[in-house]
């Protein structure tokens, strides 16, 4: 989609994105809280205003037709959550093949809420040895915000905190 287009429809809804994604061939966005179906909506409208490329993960069922060519073209890789392949290893992969990918997850790992979030992001940015780029959806404000971009040390007891730290002030729709 065009850059104006995506612009103006989230401004009709009264949404508007804040900050900037870095300048950057490869990292892991995360976006949350992940409540509803129209955060994936709102996800792809913010990348077109961003104009980049950004892929994500999506549960195999989304890829089936009527609608799986779109979730394909829209960027989805799909998950066989039932499979017990490492999904980490799997990207990690797809990063190290790749000149440049940047990929966005959801650390809930679902839009139920959860008290933990899935650590897979954390330990694929480690593995591929990039950065991590919090994106909080705050639907009350109705922002998107691109904070600060996070550099993991390899010690997940110590990172994660402080990744939750940005993203725990941003409000979901649900």
């Amino acid at each position: 989609m065009a850059r104006q287009l995506c612009k103006t429809i989230l401004s009709l809804f009264g949404w508007k994105v804040i900050g900037r994604l870095p300048d950057l061939k490869k990292y892991i966005i995360i976006v949350a809280p992940h409540t509803s179906n129209w955060d994936f909506l709102l996800g792809v409208l913010a990348r077109g205003v961003m104009a980049r490329k950004i892929s994500y993960l999506g549960k195999k069922e989304l890829f089936r037709p009527p609608l799986g060519w779109l979730f394909k073209a829209l960027g989805g890789y799909p998950v066989d959550r039932q499979q017990r392949q490492s999904m980490v290893e799997r990207v990690s992969q797809i990063f190290q093949a790749k000149d440049s990918f940047v990929i966005a997850l959801a650390p809930e790992g679902t839009r139920t809420r959860v008290n933990n979030w899935r650590t897979g992001f954390y330990h694929i940015a480690v593995s591929a040895g990039v950065p991590i780029q919090p994106v909080g959806l705050d639907y009350p404000s109705k922002r998107i915000e691109v904070m600060d971009l996070f550099f993991p040390c390899g010690d997940i007891k110590k990172d994660l905190p402080l990744i939750k730290q940005r993203i725990n002030r941003f409000r979901g729709k649900y």
